[in-house]
């Protein structure tokens, strides 16, 4: 059957309208079952564990996982974290040249299904990035792992990022009133 789904694969949860190459997006990734891995809040300050600091290096420094990502503006909290970041892939492709259903990671929405999929960068970089926290996070607990996936948010104006960037910086302070607390 054409239309059905390869058995190794999943439906992206990525929305089909949004090119996750360029723009700015609002990411959480949380930990599994919501685990206090990061470190703790007391006195309306964040206080890391060791993989917290790790998690953090690894924010600040973005370029090591992918060339076309830069974040502005990120928390890290006790099991999740929030970032605003940007996606730049600045090669010589022109994607608005290759139809959508020809590079849709969602195996059943293209042409040719067997073709390689297109990883977008902003999915590319998460990936990366929650690799080597797993690597770096294993070796202090190895019962370690995020949730399988993550939630994003194209930031479609300046008010909204400005509420966002907002969001982000009085996280902490709002920690025992936070959806994740736990």
């Amino acid at each position: 059957m054409a239309d059905s789904i390869p058995v190794n694969s999943r439906k992206s949860p990525r929305a089909a309208w949004i090119d996750y190459d360029y723009g700015a997006f609002f990411v959480t990734i949380c930990t599994q079952n919501k685990r206090h891995y990061f470190g703790e809040i007391f006195n309306e300050k964040m206080h890391l564990s060791e993989i917290g600091k790790y998690i953090e290096r690894e924010l600040q420094n973005p370029k090591l996982h992918h060339p076309h990502i830069e974040i502005p503006l990120f928390v890290v909290m006790p099991n999740h974290i929030h970032a605003i970041i940007y996606c730049n892939n600045n090669e010589d492709i022109d994607y608005n040249d290759i139809p959508k259903n020809l590079r849709n990671p969602n195996p059943s929405q293209r042409t040719f299904p067997n073709m390689p999929r297109h990883i977008p960068v902003l999915s590319k970089y998460i990936g990366s990035m929650k690799a080597a926290v797993s690597r770096f996070a294993r070796t202090i607990n190895p019962e370690f792992r995020w949730q399988t996936r993550y939630h994003d948010h194209a930031i479609r104006n300046t008010n909204e990022g400005n509420n966002i960037a907002e969001y982000i910086e009085t996280n902490v302070t709002r920690w025992e009133s936070d959806c994740f607390y736990d």
